[in-house]
């Protein structure tokens, strides 16, 4: 995209886009049913979600103003909220100046279609459909119209693109969440926490990099926390996912139901509180332990542990490989908060939202992600939470950060 079409414009192309998302809502409810399992109540926020960020696009021109695109942005899209994924770095794209070039995840062939029939009449916009992603990567390094790639998916995808880094001008990469958690410290308000605990645990099937996984929860609230905790699991349907009653659909990815299928084995049959697999059919998993493993884990599962010293606590949540999120509950001492910030890229304080909201940071630490940066000495590595649209612009008057 030119650099002279004003953000006036650009603005109206986002509603324009926007629009299109919201006249196609059928088609995507259907698609994502019929290729994840994912219920239409859930992939129905989804889509609401990424249409108002497209409509309030205006909110990141600060970010942009100023700055020189890159050129062409490359991404492959998850199999989880490929409408997040549109409107969140397809709008920083169009606002930015850049122009995305994006692949779809295998697991999700209808949704793709649908998307790309969406997506074609932008500009700014090159969908590619019907292409293995390993080679939709290689076309990309090969391409040096792609300036920028975003990838996401286990270490060594990570490490792969790495040695090819010189192709590009700058690497993202969202790793493995390993197993996002949250603490509930002395003083918390238990109910509040229950509720965030069991909404992020098992929103969309657990099927999102940024639902919890565990929960360390001290011992003077324990018995409440986890009884509410497990009153909300017990009223969520498990259905047919085009049911708007549904909350979990079928668990289609079999590598998704692999992993917790590994995980409850891992675990002493006395550990589980509620939930059974059956099939694609996972009823929401909630278990007791003393050690919690640092697994890689997505879908529906979630692990609870007491404690009774913070500290110990703390440096527990903290030692994990993977840096992606963190969630607390309470008022941590002083030192507690910089060890989070230092081992987590994204850092909720009292969170009270089921679905994230897209404007905030995104990004992990560890094993959990990283940027490359192509610098005028170097290559820099950096980690923790960005803003999509800041980081696609140049502008060298903008302080490093």
């Amino acid at each position: 995209m030119s650099r002279e079409v004003s953000y006036q414009e650009r603005l109206g192309l986002a509603k324009e886009l926007a629009d299109r998302i919201e006249e196609r809502k059928d088609d995507l409810l259907e698609s994502a049913a019929r290729d994840a399992g994912f219920s239409v109540k859930v992939t129905a926020i989804e889509l609401d979600l990424a249409v108002r960020h497209l409509r309030t696009l205006e909110e990141e021109v600060p970010q942009v103003e100023g700055g020189i695109p890159y050129g062409v942005v490359g991404a492959i899209f998850p199999y989880d909220a490929p409408l997040v994924m549109l409107a969140r770095l397809g709008g920083s794209a169009l606002l930015s100046g850049n122009r995305l070039r994006f692949s779809f995840s295998s697991r999700t062939p209808q949704t793709a279609r649908v998307v790309a029939e969406i997506a074609r009449p932008f500009h700014f916009l090159d969908p590619i459909v019907g292409t293995d992603n390993r080679a939709f990567g290689q076309r990309c390094v090969e391409d040096e119209a792609v300036r920028v790639l975003f990838l996401s998916g286990s270490s060594s995808v990570g490490e792969a693109y790495r040695q090819n880094r010189e192709a590009f001008d700058k690497l993202f990469f969202a790793g493995p969440g390993g197993m996002p958690a949250a603490m509930v410290l002395p003083g918390a308000d238990a109910a509040a926490a229950a509720g965030f605990i069991a909404r992020r645990a098992f929103v969309n099937g657990g099927q999102y990099c940024t639902t919890l996984k565990k929960a360390l929860i001290h011992t003077n609230l324990y018995e409440e926390v986890r009884s509410r905790i497990l009153q909300e699991v017990r009223a969520l349907r498990v259905g047919d996912p085009r049911d708007p009653r549904t909350d979990i659909g079928p668990i289609r990815v079999e590598r998704t139901r692999s992993a917790v299928r590994a995980a409850l084995e891992a675990c002493p049959p006395s550990a589980v509180l509620e939930g059974a697999l059956d099939g694609e059919w996972i009823r929401p998993l909630v278990v007791e332990l003393d050690e919690i493993p640092d697994w890689e884990l997505f879908g529906p599962f979630l692990a609870l542990k007491p404690f009774t010293d913070v500290d110990e606590a703390v440096r527990e949540v903290t030692r994990t490989d993977y840096g992606f999120l963190l969630a607390y509950f309470g008022t941590p001492p002083a030192w507690a908060r910089d060890a989070f910030v230092e081992n987590f890229g994204m850092v909720h304080d009292n969170p009270d939202f089921t679905f994230t909201p897209l404007r905030l940071p995104f990004g992990g630490k560890k094993r959990s992600g990283w940027i490359l940066e192509r610098s005028a000495h170097g290559w820099v590595e950096r980690d923790g939470a960005f803003l999509y649209s800041e980081e696609l612009v140049k502008n060298r008057g903008r302080a490093a950060h």
